[in-house]
């Protein structure tokens, strides 16, 4: 005979701690991975239009909505993948979803600084001004 007691407490127990969120976990490192690819792939391709044209307007649309939307999606996956991560240590999805936003939010900010000026630079001196050992 099954004990009804025991079978309400594990009932509550497991509504109490949801199955963690695995699938998310996955799905926003296999966006943010896509999306890097893609903003790789992007990135280069107008690298090398600007290096055979030297235009300004080049670097003008290395910044623009076509290098834009795969660093949204690089974000997006990134956010969704901490937020996952952080719910799986047992976290609050509010919460972790709160940490997850603002360290991207804040990390996406300063890489986005950092491309505007290294193509500043870029565009100043060419490809040989740029020192990576000082970055």
């Amino acid at each position: 005979m099954i004990n009804h007691q025991a079978v309400i407490a594990k009932e509550l127990l497991v509504s109490m701690f949801p199955e963690p969120p695995y699938f998310f976990l996955l799905a926003g490192l296999l966006v943010g991975v896509t999306s890097g690819l893609a903003f790789e792939a992007t990135l280069k391709q107008l690298a090398q239009e600007w290096f055979r044209t030297r235009s300004t307007r080049t670097l003008v649309y290395l910044q623009g909505v076509q290098l834009q939307l795969p660093f949204l999606g690089i974000c997006v996956g990134i956010c969704i993948f901490l937020a996952s991560g952080l719910e799986i240590f047992g976290f609050p999805a509010s919460l972790s979803y709160v940490i997850a936003v603002s360290l991207t939010v804040l990390i996406a900010l300063l890489v986005w600084s950092q491309l505007g000026k290294l193509l500043v630079q870029l565009e100043r001196g060419g490809s040989r001004s740029i020192d990576l050992d000082s970055i």
